[in-house]
């Protein structure tokens, strides 16, 4: 679906960060629900032309890369999505650009929506000490020991941190995450840099 078609958040840039390996309906549930209400946008990975999903344990689809992680600057986007999946998780929280994406993002108080084992990146970016947080329960010691303050809950909302667990917390996490998108929009909360380059976001 183009963005702009619906939905009244035309205008919204939103980062998905991914390696290989991503759990695939981690990426497609929440950028489904974020283009059908006018937000573009982008998949960023660690090299240019496809990513490779997967569906548990099984080769799913290939996804076109946008722009890589040396290529892409945090001030165009307005938010970021981390997939989560074993392999990604892994693989990502050991990219320095990747980390310094979501450091940038999260020093300039931007949406950081995280599902399943895409927390481990924020782990490694030094960005859970003092914040509440839920993940794929494996992460919970990972986290703890980070300083961040574990829960098994849904969806967790703490600041510009939303973060849920699993696949079956999609919906949830999909409905909270347009909902802190709305609420920015709202409060007249600043665009990226790529929006305010183009065309103006309503308010």
């Amino acid at each position: 679906m183009e963005a702009g078609t619906t939905g009244g958040l035309d205008g919204v840039n939103v980062a998905i960060l991914v390696t290989d390996g991503f759990e695939q309906v981690e990426l497609t549930g929440p950028r489904d629900a974020l283009q059908a209400q006018g937000v573009t946008t982008k998949v960023i990975s660690h090299q240019p032309g496809r990513v490779q999903g997967f569906k548990h344990h099984d080769k799913g689809d290939q996804f076109d890369v946008d722009q890589t992680f040396v290529q892409a600057d945090a001030a165009d986007f307005d938010a970021v999505l981390l997939p989560g999946g074993v392999v990604n998780g892994d693989q990502i929280r050991a990219v320095h650009h990747a980390r310094e994406f979501v450091q940038q993002m999260d020093e300039a108080g931007k949406p950081i929506f995280v599902i399943c084992h895409g927390g481990w990146l924020l782990v490694s970016a030094d960005l859970v000490d003092g914040r509440t947080m839920t993940s794929w329960p494996t992460l919970q010691d990972d986290i703890r020991n980070a300083g961040g303050n574990w829960v098994d809950e849904e969806v967790v909302v703490d600041g510009n941190l939303v973060s849920s667990r699993k696949p079956a917390d999609i919906p949830a996490f999909n409905q909270k995450m347009l909902d802190v998108l709305r609420q920015r929009r709202l409060a007249g909360t600043p665009a990226s840099r790529q929006t305010q380059a183009g065309k103006a976001m309503p308010r």
